[in-house]
């Protein structure tokens, strides 16, 4: 085995891609994609249904090709199966609006193995045409019953939920249902063509109790409840979006988020910790948002 590789039971994971760029990909961003997507997860907010600006979890579909082809140069193809969607945490410059010629790339930054399943982590940049940032993302991808081993590189940027938090009084709760038909009305709006989320039989196959919501998709309910709630449904003031996917979400299903006001090192920052439920287990935890 060679320096930057680690291996389990012939698994290798190869850190000689980590900093390496994806090509780059361009995106123009539509009224009428904007509005697809903040309908197909259930957006109550104008601005977005009427697609003058995109919801804030939009800025992953521009991304979203480059994103596991920089987790599958670390980990081996074969283990696509095995991957889920560990954490997302997106840190917005601007909103993304029509017009918009976006250029997006991304690039693995780092993998650590446990026992339970291994992570890489990716990092990627969305810049308008003039070169200007528009939002960075991270995302932490997990593959299941795989283990890296010490792993190398970089970790994600933390934003962990504490106790601390959630004995504080709340900010917000919202309660929203995930539709039966959501994840095929999310699955064009996005993307993500993912079978998990539209085959039973593949989703029991890969050892799930059938179709999934996206985390993503979730993601978005609990990012329009912030704004609703915490910010006058206002986008723009929306500055960093973070989660870690803890359980999957069933279609049918209802997820009630609570908000608690938690600290922020940055001046003029309002910063509060989420967590998402859904059947009485936690599906969403270690939420983090910010506001200017």
């Amino acid at each position: 085995m060679t320096s930057g590789e680690a291996t389990t039971a012939g698994v290798v994971f190869d850190g000689s891609g980590l900093g390496e760029w994806t090509e780059e990909e361009r995106f123009s961003v539509t009224a009428e994609r904007i509005a697809e997507y903040a309908a197909a997860t259930n957006d109550p907010i104008a601005a977005h249904r009427d697609g003058t600006v995109a919801p804030p979890v939009f800025a992953v579909v521009p991304v979203f090709t480059s994103m596991a082809p920089a987790a599958l140069s670390v980990a081996p193809v074969e283990l696509l199966m095995k991957l889920v969607h560990g954490e997302q945490d997106f840190l917005f410059h601007r909103p993304i609006r029509p017009g918009d010629e976006l250029v997006v790339r991304a690039k693995p930054i780092g993998y650590v193995g446990k026992p339970n399943g291994s992570t890489v982590v990716v990092y990627a940049e969305t810049r308008d045409a003039a070169g200007e940032l528009v939002n960075e993302q991270w995302l932490t991808a997990f593959f299941r019953k795989v283990d890296a081993g010490t792993g190398e590189g970089e970790a994600a940027p933390e934003h962990r939920i504490t106790d601390a938090d959630r004995a504080g009084q709340a900010a917000a709760r919202v309660t929203a249902q995930i539709d039966k038909d959501q994840t095929f009305r999310y699955s064009p709006a996005s993307g993500d063509p993912m079978p998990i989320h539209l085959d039973d039989e593949i989703a029991q196959m890969a050892g799930l109790p059938g179709i999934i919501n996206h985390g993503l998709c979730t993601m978005a309910f609990t990012s329009w409840a912030a704004l609703t709630e915490l910010a006058d449904s206002d986008t723009a003031r929306l500055r960093r979006l973070a989660v870690r996917f803890a359980k999957p979400v069933l279609p049918g299903q209802e997820i009630t988020t609570t908000f608690w006001p938690t600290e922020s090192a940055d001046t003029g920052v309002r910063a509060y910790a989420f967590e998402a439920e859904a059947a009485g287990q936690i599906a969403i935890t270690d939420g983090r948002v910010e506001f200017n």
